[in-house]
């Protein structure tokens, strides 16, 4: 059994490609909406519960899992790191699939490391800060001290779940935009004019994950950006394209 971890549209490709190569996967996501985005596949097994460190490794043990691919999202450093200890507890096979990032030839970025610094940057550039940053660290600034007196708007996935999440920050209909991507560049740019963006706070999370839009919209209209860059972590094994991935999985 191979176990991919697949709650991103890439990860869902790539289980998507393993399977129809003729392996058994298990695809796993955390959230309800990616679940129903997996259930195209008619064959596949997929667990929609969260695992930590010794969830994966029970998982694993359970379902005689013998190689696992992490698609996990880029940003989700905690999901690698134990994904990593549970195949070396184990004796699994890993393998980091890792999406590109997109090249920063936008002058007026500034590249911060974490979602606190992030925080405290935008509030220094602007007074409307708009995130684009997904729902799971909006925390980080709708409690920041450096932005008490800033407007926050926030661009999420329309789910019942994101929305409840939110709004429990004490964020408001008028400061949500709940839609999905991609997004172009001229529906980058509508949306700042229309939310009076003074910054745009993002992450490099490739072009899949319509990185480059927001940049060049955000250039067009002159805006300073704050991107949190990508964690850095030592991947036992890593591959940038599926095929790579394909060709580890038959060695």
């Amino acid at each position: 059994m191979i176990f991919v971890a697949a709650g991103t549209q890439d990860g869902r490709e790539l289980a998507g490609a393993i399977l129809g190569a003729g392996y058994d996967v298990t695809a796993s996501v955390v959230s309800s909406y990616g679940k129903q985005l997996l259930e195209k596949y008619p064959h596949m097994k997929i667990n929609d519960k969260p695992l930590d460190r010794d969830g994966l490794e029970s998982f694993m043990s359970s379902h005689d899992v013998t190689l696992f691919v992490d698609a996990s999202h880029p940003y989700a450093a905690n999901v690698s790191a134990n994904a990593m200890e549970a195949c070396r507890a184990l004796g699994v096979r890993y393998i980091r699939y890792e999406r590109q990032s997109v090249p920063i030839n936008y002058k007026n970025v500034y590249m911060v490391g974490s979602y606190d610094e992030a925080a405290k940057k935008a509030g220094e550039l602007g007074k409307n800060i708009f995130l684009t940053t997904g729902s799971r660290n909006v925390k980080a600034f709708t409690s920041s001290p450096y932005l008490a007196e800033h407007v926050i708007t926030v661009r999420v996935l329309p789910t019942a779940e994101v929305i409840a999440e939110i709004t429990a920050l004490g964020l408001t209909p008028k400061n949500i935009v709940a839609i999905q991507g991609p997004f172009s560049e001229e529906l980058n740019v509508a949306l700042y004019r229309q939310y009076n963006a003074d910054v745009i706070v993002t992450k490099n999370s490739g072009e899949i994950g319509g990185t480059d839009t927001k940049l060049t919209a955000a250039e067009k209209m002159g805006l300073p950006v704050v991107m949190i860059d990508r964690p850095r972590l030592k991947y036992d094994n890593i591959a940038y394209t599926y095929d790579e991935v394909l060709n580890f999985i038959r060695c």
